[in-house]
């Protein structure tokens, strides 16, 4: 025990101070979640998925997998080995992927979400989890609002719970006030709202370009128009106006699109103002207060020097976080996907911005 002790304080000494916010782990198998569940649900529990958007050739990194089998992701000590231990990370913000909003059956999504939650607790966020670096999300089914608050409700005092997750596919742009039981808690117990892609135009949820994309390339490449039209409407339906301590993740969405459509809204905004009296505000003036970013698919130039424009344009020392989105095939290191940044640039993207929005 003292042994063990002496090794974690050792590992905390050695980390370099990165703040991973998006990293992914997976159940050992089916059996895992289904555990969790009572019946009917564990029967008709099979595993999550998108289904026919997936990727043709691997859809995560060969040399994650277990050598003893099971997904990728799914082994705590080879994911502390490649990624914790590699880059020394400080905390690695756990994102599970349930896939529970896109059921036409709200109790079922529902269940899994809940199953979801309790394997995490169990499992990453405590035993896989000595050292405190493992912290975790609290999966939500958005199609039912106040089943999802409860679930928040449920979660919010565990130490290692530090937000609230969904999929960024959805039956309505999240502004709309069908989603506020779920902004409303998430105020009240001061944890942010984190949207990540995964069921755009799947089950019940609609796709955000106009009709279905032939092949996953192009499914991949405009996950981001979702994201953009949830953040239009969190901002022009006066969602941070309404719950001013509330605040919004935007993860594996893109980052370079920001600064553009924040210039178009803002044009529209003043010309359209009297549409939308409860801004006090131009759109662009509430990122800073409500608004984070995750790096990880970070849309990198040939000429470094644009990609550092961009970063001033969007504000990114203040709204952009680093993310590996370990293990998936596009995964971002942490030593290579930037270009050089300024010393101060480079704390707040990779620990500070992250530190502040989560109180780590």
């Amino acid at each position: 025990m003292e042994q063990q002790q002496e090794k974690t304080i050792e590992q905390k000494k050695s980390r370099t101070g990165i703040i991973d916010c998006d990293v992914h782990p997976y159940p050992r198998n089916t059996e895992e979640i289904r555990s969790y569940m009572s019946q009917p649900w564990r029967e008709r529990y099979n595993g999550g998925g998108r289904g026919f958007y997936g990727n043709p050739v691997h859809g995560d990194r060969l040399d994650a997998r277990p050598p003893q089998g099971g997904p990728s992701g799914s082994d705590p000590e080879l994911l502390r080995k490649q990624l914790i231990d590699e880059y020394g990370h400080a905390y690695a913000i756990l994102m599970p992927r349930a896939f529970c909003n896109l059921h036409p059956d709200p109790d079922f999504g529902n269940a899994i979400a809940a199953a979801y939650n309790d394997w995490l607790a169990d499992t990453w966020l405590s035993k896989y989890n000595p050292d405190g670096v493992f912290k975790g999300s609290i999966t939500v089914n958005t199609q039912d609002p106040q089943a999802a608050a409860r679930e928040i409700e449920r979660w919010a005092g565990h130490p290692h719970f530090v937000q609230v997750m969904t999929d960024s596919g959805a039956r309505a742009p999240f502004g709309q006030r069908q989603f506020y039981p779920i902004y409303e808690a998430c105020e009240k117990f001061g944890l942010p709202f984190a949207i990540h892609p995964g069921t755009d135009g799947m089950g019940i949820n609609v796709q955000p370009t106009p009709g279905f994309p032939s092949h996953y390339i192009e499914w991949h490449t405009c996950l981001s128009l979702g994201f953009q039209a949830h953040l239009v409407s969190f901002l022009t339906e006066g969602v941070f106006e309404r719950f001013p301590g509330f605040k919004i993740v935007l993860v594996e969405g893109g980052v370079s699109w920001l600064a553009p459509l924040m210039w178009r809204l803002d044009a529209e905004y003043k010309a359209l103002r009297y549409e939308v009296p409860w801004l006090k505000r131009r759109p662009s003036e509430y990122l800073r207060d409500h608004v984070r970013i995750t790096s990880q698919p970070l849309e990198r130039p040939d000429n470094d020097a644009y990609l550092l424009q961009i970063f001033d344009m969007m504000d990114a020392e203040h709204i952009l976080m680093f993310s590996s989105d370990y293990p998936h095939w596009d995964f971002d290191s942490p030593t290579r996907a930037f270009p050089k940044l300024p010393e101060s640039l480079h704390r707040r993207i990779f620990f500070d911005n992250a530190k502040e929005l989560y109180k780590l």
